[in-house]
């Protein structure tokens, strides 16, 4: 299937009306680039549920703090287009930031509630950067079924909301985790890890794999869970801005002294040097990074 690539919104928009008016059903998996094996899966995805499959590749300003890694995020869009062409994508959408912010815009898209724990309080605007560009790309695009990953699971969150409250005609579909051999979340920043630093990252798998199994032996006392996992990490040394244990659906972080519920998020957020690594696994739903420390020593 050939691939065509698109840097304007109206190209991106007349071939996505071009798929739906020969009765297909277009796929969407938005993307910041610097695509790896998660990307890929989440391609496999679409292409599992539609004919044909856009990926839009844009490094969205907003998203990013004054002090966070928008300059130096890694971007090779020629190696990204050929992944693409090798996974069978039909469109790309890479558009310049001036066409997606147009000169003296001043619209941001926010949705509350589920953006006032974990990460929200430690990224200020973070996330309506996120649902601001999210719904201008479902904007150009219209009617589809966009794929994201349950990695960065508050923003499934938020975009699922976001969809519904506007009433977006766009299927969200979350995909599980992707990992490395040693139980690590694949990630673009992964590349920013020194060795001694990707080490040290192994312990926030662990640490999701010590409370998943302290919950499937019956544990529900949240205080007990949440140990287990700041353990685990306390042995990587990480800066942590979080180890939260909250409702899986509304995100609302439970009472350290209370009990989980048959389904609790488990999400963590920490510094590596200047690497921010986030992760997280919905207890009672998503299986261990680490099925076991022997097998993981083994390695």
């Amino acid at each position: 299937m050939t691939l065509t690539l698109h840097r304007t919104a109206a190209e991106f928009r007349k071939a996505a009306q071009g798929v739906r008016s020969a009765g297909k059903r277009l796929g969407l998996v938005p993307t910041m680039g610097a695509l790896h094996d998660g990307h890929l899966a989440l391609v496999e995805e679409a292409r599992s549920r539609a004919a044909e499959v856009a990926l839009t590749i844009f490094v969205n300003p907003t998203q990013f703090g004054a002090n966070e890694d928008f300059d130096r995020y890694p971007r090779n869009l020629e190696r990204d287009l050929e992944l693409c062409r090798e996974a069978g994508v039909s469109h790309v959408f890479a558009p310049e930031v001036s066409e997606m912010y147009l000169k003296g815009e001043r619209t941001r898209v926010q949705v509350s509630g589920l953006t006032a724990a974990l990460c929200g309080p430690f990224r200020p605007g973070h996330f309506d950067g996120v649902t601001t560009i999210v719904s201008k790309l479902f904007a150009v695009a219209g009617e589809c079924v966009a794929v994201f990953g349950r990695k960065d699971y508050q923003q499934l969150k938020v975009i699922e909301r976001m969809a519904r409250d506007l009433l977006l005609p766009v299927e969200i579909v979350g995909l599980g985790t992707l990992r490395d051999e040693d139980g690590l979340a694949l990630s673009s920043r992964n590349a920013y890890l020194t060795p001694e630093e990707r080490q040290r990252a192994r312990s926030i798998p662990r640490a999701l794999s010590a409370a998943a199994t302290a919950f499937a032996g019956g544990e529900r006392r949240v205080s007990v869970l949440h140990q287990a996992a700041l353990a685990e990490l306390a042995a990587g040394d990480l800066r942590l801005d979080y180890a939260t244990l909250a409702d899986a659906d509304e995100l609302v972080p439970l009472a350290e002294a209370g009990l989980s519920g048959e389904r609790s998020l488990l999400a963590v957020a920490g510094f590596l040097g200047k690497t921010r690594l986030i992760d997280n696994l919905v207890l009672g739903e998503d299986p261990a990074p680490i099925a076991s420390e022997k097998k993981l020593d083994s390695r």
